[in-house]
């Protein structure tokens, strides 16, 4: 094998678009000709780089609740990306796409139980469409505590991909990228981490002049490198390849195909790199750190001075959300009592229902201690079907941007008023009034509503 190799890896993923109550996509302005942003982008991105046979050649990761909009709605495009790991594993003898967060939640942010569904969820969806248990797991914004890569490694996973100034080395400084590493973990396992060429990326994912011919690309990328050793990774979000910028995706079937081998470089991913190059170093991670904002994950919980404006919405937002997940939570804890002694690994495993690849009565038979009532067992259903919504609350978009009144920030809150309606069809509890009431104290600083008058106005929608 070549000793200087490169991989692109593309993170694709678009916060869910879907009408929290009916599953319906919207008509969104701005996406003309196309209906919605992502008829968009499928048409200027994933079904060009599919049909190039772009999917084949780099490693990338597929947002679960993309994949399912994308399999509902152009599944012989979903298939050709499935079709693309399937083909690599036959070539290299192991898979290009990993596992992602399966709500794109902040993980740090999360609490273990949280963080332990979104990961197990994720892989469940990935081995439900890939046919195989996934190696690697892409964490949303490469939000990253040692909480996290503790659960992710006791559920099989053995690698993400950070970068550099999320790890350190023992000595205190930090670790170049030309390599993996492994962290120590607290059960004293160990979990691998890809480093991504901050450079490289950033200028692929935000210089639109260098992307113009490919080989002007990989020879700019060989005199950046200066060496003829390493690994090299690109990370960035692969909607880059045809939407973010234009006809890229040609760009990128040269650059893979052609102008990489002829500069020097040999194609990998990381499943390749591991078969032959297991980490031999140790770094730790620095917690809660992310890819996409200097301030770590403040920019989801307490704001940052990335964003303009007031930003105490989100710790407010945030704190409503806990205690809504909280009073889910218990009601559900009390309604498995007599029933089931796990009911944490059972809402790990509803992932099947959700997929529609397991009956939720059926689940319920497989954790149950004694046979349930039929009324139990639906109440049970639904308290599940709270905790999902209430997982699609945290889903990260709605806690990025600057303003409560953004459509992403809109759609988290109606996950949430979801969930109380599925509270209320399994117990008759209404915690409306308490979401509403912490809601109030979310204010909009661009139009003065509040969380409470978007909650109202969903709901008024709902009924219509």
């Amino acid at each position: 094998m070549a000793d200087l190799k490169l991989c692109i890896h593309g993170h694709f993923y678009q916060p869910p678009r879907e009408n929290p109550f009916t599953g319906e996509m919207p008509v969104e302005a701005g996406a003309e000709p196309f209906k919605n942003f992502n008829e968009k982008i499928y048409h200027r991105c994933y079904k060009p780089n599919a049909d190039l046979g772009n999917w084949d050649l780099i490693s990338f990761d597929c947002g679960p609740t993309l994949a399912e909009w994308l399999n509902r709605a152009f599944p012989s495009t979903h298939a050709r990306i499935v079709a693309a790991d399937h083909y690599h594993r036959q070539l290299f003898g192991v898979g290009n796409a990993m596992a992602q967060a399966y709500n794109h939640t902040i993980l740090p942010l999360a609490r273990e139980r949280d963080k332990r569904t979104q990961i197990a969820w994720g892989i469940a969806d990935f081995v439900h469409r890939f046919g195989r248990h996934p190696e690697g797991m892409w964490l949303p914004e490469m939000a990253v505590d040692l909480e996290t890569l503790t659960v992710m490694e006791s559920l099989g996973l053995r690698y993400t991909i950070l970068c550099p100034h999320q790890v350190e080395r023992l000595n205190g400084e930090w670790a170049d990228s030309i390599r993996p590493y492994f962290v120590r973990l607290p059960n004293h396992r160990t979990f691998t981490i890809f480093l991504r060429d901050e450079e490289l990326s950033n200028r692929l994912a935000f210089d639109p002049s260098l992307t113009v011919d490919a080989a002007q690309f990989a020879r700019w990328s060989r005199n950046v490198i200066g060496r003829d050793q390493g690994l090299f990774i690109i990370a960035i979000e692969g909607e880059t390849f045809g939407h973010h910028q234009e006809r890229r995706q040609f760009f990128l079937n040269s650059l893979l195909h052609t102008e990489l081998p002829r500069s020097g470089f040999e194609v990998f991913t990381p499943g390749m790199c591991l078969l032959e190059h297991p980490p031999t170093e140790e770094v730790r991670i620095v917690n809660n750190t992310a890819w996409s904002c200097a301030h770590g994950v403040a920019r989801w919980s307490i704001g940052c001075p990335c964003t303009p404006g007031d930003q105490q919405w989100k710790s407010r937002l945030r704190t409503a959300f806990d205690r809504l997940a909280g009073a889910v939570d218990a009601l559900y804890e009390s309604e498995c009592r007599r029933w089931i002694d796990k009911p944490w690994l059972l809402r790990d495993s509803y992932i099947n229902v959700m997929l529609n690849s397991m009956d939720g009565l059926q689940l319920l038979q497989q954790f149950s201690t004694a046979a349930i009532p039929t009324q139990d067992a639906l109440r049970i259903l639904y308290l599940l079907e709270a905790g999902r919504y209430c997982q699609a609350m945290y889903t990260s978009a709605g806690l990025y941007f600057e303003d409560v009144s953004r459509i992403e920030t809109r759609s988290n809150i109606g996950y949430a008023a979801m969930a109380v309606e599925q509270v209320r069809l399994a117990t008759g509890i209404d915690l409306a009034p308490g979401l509403r009431s912490d809601l109030a104290a979310v204010t909009s600083w661009l139009t003065n509503e509040t969380g409470r008058d978007i909650y109202d106005r969903l709901i008024i929608e709902r009924q219509i």
